[in-house]
């Protein structure tokens, strides 16, 4: 990936997904993105990435999936109280 190209990530809150605890990513650059989810850190559909970037948005994914878990869950908790 070129590090000048800016790249944006944004999750979901933590939701259940056949029973067990879920978070969907999303990461856009321009007109690519790349879809996945936590807690298996896998990117199910690009458009627009290679695949070694995607190979490399899944290892981010492993090296920060605590970071973004406990952030998603943190929305879970504000959205609970609405």
């Amino acid at each position: 990936m070129n590090p000048n190209e800016e790249m944006k990530l944004t999750y979901s809150s933590l939701v259940v997904k056949d029973g067990k605890p879920y978070v969907s990513v999303r990461f856009e650059r321009g007109d690519d993105f790349a879809e996945g989810g936590l807690p298996d850190c896998d990117i199910n559909f690009a458009k627009g990435f290679t695949q070694e970037e995607i190979d490399m948005l899944q290892d981010y994914l492993r090296a920060h999936r605590k970071e973004i878990g406990e952030k998603a869950k943190a929305m879970s908790s504000i959205t609970n109280l609405l």
